[in-house]
């Protein structure tokens, strides 16, 4: 049964990880932005650039579900 669903068992942990990976991220840029006093600006830039990132990952997912659906 593990042999049939290899491909999809492995995509969803493949999200997961990824999930996990911008996450930590995340908390990494909060707590050096934090630490060194970084102005407003410059904090929304820096999650703006980590947002662009994963809303890439995102639209990456979203896509390939399309195409499976429609057989591409």
């Amino acid at each position: 049964m593990l042999a049939e669903y290899y491909e999809q068992i492995e995509a969803i942990v493949l999200n997961i990880v990824l999930v996990g990976l911008f996450l930590l991220m995340g908390f990494a840029i909060h707590d050096v932005l934090k630490k060194n006093n970084v102005p407003i600006i410059g904090r929304a830039v820096a999650y703006l650039v980590l947002f662009l990132g994963a809303a890439g990952f995102l639209a990456k997912g979203i896509i390939q579900i399309f195409w499976h659906s429609s057989g591409v």
